[in-house]
């Protein structure tokens, strides 16, 4: 039998065990950074996303077009179905985020939508079809893309988002979606304005329609600021400029987070401005050693008449070996070579949509769980 330990051997050992626990309170506490629990789910800790277990999360997905443009359209919400057996497509794809764009219009129910495709209809049918995603073990993007300012209706994707709606719309989205642990929140989808005008707002370069009509834009901090204040505690996605294809200016114009839970957004297809490994290596690199770095769109090329493999090959194997996560434009049956699939049960299209799926199964042969 050991001999007996002293009392102040006993004090001693659990001062030292204390500070252990303190010290790895401290550690893990980082993720909130003002003292603040660290979230439940999806979290950021330095340049990597983690899960509400502390495992590294490798985001893989896939770009669900559609609710940004279909309600406004006045002819439904999704294009395609969204139902269980549609989301299992998805996931036998061993995808673990879909991104979700959403329309301003819509999600606010103003300028003329259909009523039934607007405000809490349009609201309801988002959340529903996010938590069916997080059944089938997925995360979830929200990205407002489509917006207008004033009168004007939300039909495409302007310079920015309008300083008029957006940050309505950010607020809403923050307070329907604050206490889901599995969502990200992209308050922007890709922007034509300077990365100045980007993080502070005000009337730039921004117009909207043919007739090129100038207008004030809200920018990044604003929209962080407002997702915060509505009690959003967790990740929030901001592009680069320059359709979110430059990051150049993205690690001095990072606003500012009290609770440093911000991921940077790259969109890259072949053909575009930074569409090789010296532009990624120059630009998205530094960033991706900072910060989290998702590619929230990826595709062949912009042409939609571009069916090969050779440029997502190039952009996915670049994100793979710097732990980049990406999502493919697009799980929709629009029959050209921007569409990754031929049919809603998952068939893929063409050598894009092949290579894609080969590469999600092959990376992860096992389906990530939620």
């Amino acid at each position: 039998m050991p001999p007996p330990i002293s009392r102040l051997r006993l004090l001693g050992i659990g001062v030292v065990l204390v500070v252990i626990v303190a010290g790895v309170l401290v550690v893990r506490g980082r993720a909130g950074a003002t003292g603040d629990p660290v979230q439940r789910g999806l979290h950021v800790v330095g340049n990597r996303i983690l899960d509400g277990s502390g495992k590294v999360v490798t985001l893989q997905g896939i770009d669900r077009s559609g609710t940004e443009y279909a309600c406004i359209q006045g002819w439904g919400i999704f294009d395609g179905p969204a139902t269980d057996e549609s989301v299992r497509a998805i996931a036998s794809w061993h995808v673990n985020i879909v991104r979700v764009p959403i329309n301003e219009d819509c999600w606010l129910g103003i300028n003329g939508v259909k009523a039934g495709y607007a405000s809490a209809n349009y609201r309801a049918a988002i959340v529903s079809y996010v938590n069916l995603l997080h059944q089938y073990g997925m995360y979830a993007e929200v990205s407002l893309i489509w917006a207008a300012p004033g009168a004007n209706r939300a039909t495409y994707q302007p310079g920015g988002p309008d300083a008029g709606h957006a940050p309505a719309v950010w607020s809403s989205m923050a307070a329907t979606f604050k206490n889901d642990p599995s969502v990200i929140l992209a308050p922007w989808g890709e922007t034509v304005v300077d990365a100045n005008c980007f993080l502070r707002g005000g009337v730039c370069e921004a117009t909207y329609g043919t007739h090129n009509i100038p207008y004030r834009i809200a920018g990044m901090q604003q929209a962080v600021t407002v997702m915060r204040a509505a009690g959003y505690k967790g990740i929030i996605s901001i592009p680069g400029v320059s359709y979110a294809n430059d990051l150049s200016h993205w690690l001095s114009r990072e606003p500012k987070d009290p609770r440093h839970q911000l991921i940077a957004e790259a969109h890259v297809y072949g053909k575009n401005v930074c569409d090789t490994v010296r532009c990624f290596q120059a630009t998205f690199a530094p960033v991706a050693r900072r910060v989290p770095l998702l590619f929230g769109e990826v595709g062949e090329s912009y042409d939609a008449s571009d069916c090969g493999t050779s440029h997502i090959a190039t952009i996915m194997s670049w994100a793979d070996a710097h732990k980049v996560g990406y999502e493919a434009w697009t799980w929709d049956t629009w029959g050209n070579c921007s569409a990754l699939i031929a049919n809603y049960g998952g068939a893929p299209r063409g050598a894009y949509g092949t290579w894609v799926r080969d590469h999600y199964i092959s990376r992860n042969p096992r389906k990530v769980p939620r």
